[in-house]
């Protein structure tokens, strides 16, 4: 079966190197927690906050060597006057053969998006 699961990190310096470490950060531990294998994954969208400008969330994570395979896409969040700056979201796709709920997984600064969650930030 298909399946998603949606998660957030924030960035703490608009660089090349925060973004790589933070991506790669959210990216295992969505992998981890939900039990999904590098070759399960369909897909990875990224969205990220308008004052992250330097780097892109999808180029970041190439750099890891990993999910080499992965088709990445990468957009703007719309910019609302509320927005928390310096976020990073992803939507991951992939394929299961698990029932389990999936687990939604936000980092840092990023926890204050799903407050419903109670997740505590990392």
């Amino acid at each position: 079966m298909v399946k998603a699961v949606r998660g957030a990190t924030s960035i703490e310096k608009n660089n090349n190197k925060s973004m790589e470490d933070a991506v790669y950060e959210l990216i295992s531990s969505i992998a981890e927690t939900n039990n999904i294998s590098e070759e399960n994954i369909i897909s990875i969208i990224f969205s990220q906050t308008k004052d992250l400008d330097i780097a892109n969330p999808a180029a970041a994570l190439r750099v890891s060597g990993k999910y080499t395979e992965v088709p990445l896409f990468c957009t703007q969040e719309p910019d609302y006057e509320v927005s928390i700056p310096s976020i990073v979201r992803v939507l991951l796709t992939y394929n299961t053969d698990l029932t389990n709920q999936v687990q939604p997984v936000y980092l840092g600064r990023a926890s204050q998006l799903r407050t419903d969650l109670n997740i505590s930030a990392k």
